[in-house]
């Protein structure tokens, strides 16, 4: 079997190349330097770090060139649901999760997969609307970082799919099946999509109304895509220049967005004003009370509960309690009728 390698770094691609030369006849390729590809082979092995935003379109345009290879082989160490359903976007056949192990990666190249192979669509089974979402954010982000067509309803079509497991199971259970699976600006994107849901949901709004709120909230971070991981997840206060380049993502969005054509003004408002404030403190426009639309107003406050709530590294998970407590602590801010509704989904939804 001819076996070609890709991978994002000298070790690992030393380290794949050392399992697999004994066994197959192999080339090898390092993301982002130009070489030679065979002209036939059998299978692609992929190993490298799905989570780093900027690999993707470079690995996307290398698996293009190679995409006459029946089996697609991605070694992800991270075991989340975030990673598998990157791979799966990419067009992984086989997603083989944690540290690479011999036996199981000669298996599946041999098609003789051992039972703690983890596929996608193991995953999708797993909880399907979050292997769905996951996906379309997946897929959401690698096009605003290579600049192609974004798959809109797509992302909307994930955003019904939360909205109905909200409505079956709760936001609680939607909270914590993130929380397990996902982190950095995935979880948020996922946790604000279910909580601005759920506002929706506990102040009965139309199903039309419902829709431009989760397609807003889906969409409202995408433009950190093009914001380096050393400063998203930076462990840490933001210096002053980091601070500036992480305002730059609601005009940035919005431009990504823009440019796709088939994006309603609404969406594009919410994602362009997310962080704006009905005193004017907000950016990037500063705009006030009067200019800011009710999907602006939901969004901002969900924004702001799921930034509270989340887990990252660097800081611990803020109680919903204490984190309704801040929201109703930024007088002049927000809007306190819908801050006052909100409870019911901080507290007890």
């Amino acid at each position: 079997m001819f076996v070609h390698v890709l991978a994002d770094s000298s070790a690992r691609l030393s380290g794949v190349r050392t399992i697999l030369e004994r066994k197959h006849d192999i080339s090898s390729e390092l993301l982002g330097r130009t070489s030679l590809r065979p002209d036939r082979f059998d299978a692609v092995v992929v190993r490298a770090d799905l989570r780093v935003i900027e690999i993707i379109p470079v690995l996307k345009k290398a698996l293009a060139a190679l995409e006459g290879a029946k089996r697609r082989i991605f070694l992800v160490e991270q075991a989340t649901h975030l990673g598998v359903s990157q791979a799966h976007a990419l067009g992984a056949t086989v997603v083989l999760t944690g540290p690479v192990n011999r036996p199981r990666l000669l298996a599946a190249l041999a098609d003789d997969l051992p039972s703690d192979t983890t596929c996608p669509a193991e995953a999708a089974e797993e909880d399907e609307p979050m292997a769905t979402a996951a996906t379309a954010i997946a897929s959401m982000f690698t096009a605003a970082v290579g600049g192609t067509t974004i798959d809109v309803a797509g992302a909307k079509e994930a955003g019904s799919r939360i909205a109905d497991h909200i409505s079956e199971r709760g936001l609680s259970d939607w909270l914590a099946t993130v929380r397990r699976h996902h982190e950095g600006t995935y979880q948020h994107c996922l946790l604000v999509t279910g909580v601005a849901i759920d506002f929706g949901l506990s102040l009965g709004v139309a199903r039309d109304d419902l829709e431009r709120l989760y397609s807003a909230a889906i969409f409202h971070d995408i433009g950190k895509a093009r914001i380096p991981l050393a400063v998203l997840d930076k462990p840490g206060r933001l210096d002053a220049a980091e601070r500036a380049l992480i305002e730059t993502h609601p005009v940035v969005g919005y431009d990504v967005l823009r440019d796709q054509g088939n994006i309603s003004p609404e969406i594009l408002d919410a994602v362009r004003h997310h962080h704006e404030y009905l005193d004017g403190s907000g950016y990037p426009d500063a705009l006030c009370a009067e200019s800011l639309s009710d999907v602006v107003r939901m969004l901002t406050i969900s924004d702001i509960f799921a930034a509270l709530i989340e887990c990252r590294p660097y800081k611990r998970s803020m109680p919903r309690g204490q984190a309704y407590e801040v929201l109703c602590s930024m007088h002049g801010k927000l809007e306190k009728p819908l801050v006052a509704a909100f409870r019911e989904v901080a507290l007890s939804r």
